[in-house]
């Protein structure tokens, strides 16, 4: 049995929060590269390069990528073989709290969604623990803007709607939301589960990285195809027209019942950031 301290946590976590709101992942600045070599806007281009820019500033400099630090999702992949010493939830929360002040970072969080009270170190934290086999700790942040969030949905389809009812959606969705949740997007698709799980689904589909391909053959060509159908709506970077709405379409799915095709939409801004380690 492996022990792991409150400490230990909470130092990996403020470690995390600084890396993710001030390094956007290499596989994703490359990807962003290359869309600002093929944009044929002259204006997305623009925007594209000036993004870029941006990202290398934040790093070169430890700023934060974009003014809104977003609020801190966790999520905790927990070995079977790990005893935690002490309360995991106030342990990230430390963690979040110490590094939005030391690093200057934005406090987004209110104490109640109708008395909007700031809490004033961003904090609670949103957590989701995963239960593994194994004597490690894997700790996965990623600060979620709230442009791209507000974007975002889930929808109850019936089964007869299909993959046209879900590409349907997905359109109107991104072409309704325009530069509202700054594009270049990354689309998280979430199939499958119920209301709830198919949220999570899309919100975890965002974490995967933009290289890579799902291993379901089906899932693996809608992504491509939806991709192309985003781009040819011409929303563009920042909404302001061109081929490069989105960056790619990550679907990840679940079982579901009989009588219900769940459906989420988690859309992520050109500020796709994330950062993980392993105690």
């Amino acid at each position: 049995m492996k022990t792991i301290s409150n400490s230990m946590i909470t130092s990996a976590i403020y470690s995390l929060t600084l890396e993710a709101n001030y390094h956007l992942p290499q596989t994703f600045l490359g990807r962003l590269r290359q869309a600002s070599q093929q944009e044929q806007s002259p204006l997305g281009q623009s925007i594209l390069t000036q993004i870029l820019e941006n990202a290398d500033i934040a790093s070169e400099n430890n700023e934060p990528l974009c003014q809104d630090t977003g609020v801190v999702v966790v999520f905790v992949e927990l070995g079977y073989d790990v005893h935690i010493q002490g309360d995991l939830y106030a342990a990230i929360d430390a963690g979040v709290r110490h590094a939005y002040q030391d690093g200057y970072l934005r406090k987004s969080i209110v104490a109640h969604p109708l008395n909007r009270i700031n809490t004033g170190d961003n904090t609670p934290a949103i957590v989701h623990v995963r239960l593994v086999p194994g004597n490690q700790m894997k700790l996965t942040l990623a600060p979620k803007g709230g442009g791209s969030e507000n974007m975002s949905l889930v929808k109850m389809l019936v089964p007869s709607e299909g993959k046209e009812g879900i590409l349907r959606l997905i359109l109107k969705t991104i072409q309704d939301a325009g530069g509202k949740p700054c594009p270049p997007l990354i689309v998280g698709v979430g199939l499958g589960g119920n209301l709830e799980q198919s949220a999570l689904l899309a919100k975890q589909a965002l974490l995967r990285d933009i290289d890579d391909s799902q291993p379901d053959p089906l899932l693996a060509t809608l992504e491509k195809e939806w991709l192309i159908a985003i781009n040819n709506l011409g929303v563009g970077p920042m909404g302001l027209g061109g081929t490069t709405t989105a960056l790619a379409v990550k679907i990840n799915a679940a079982p579901c019942h009989i009588a219900s095709l769940p459906v989420a939409i988690n859309l992520q801004c050109h500020a796709a950031r994330h950062a993980s380690i392993i105690l």
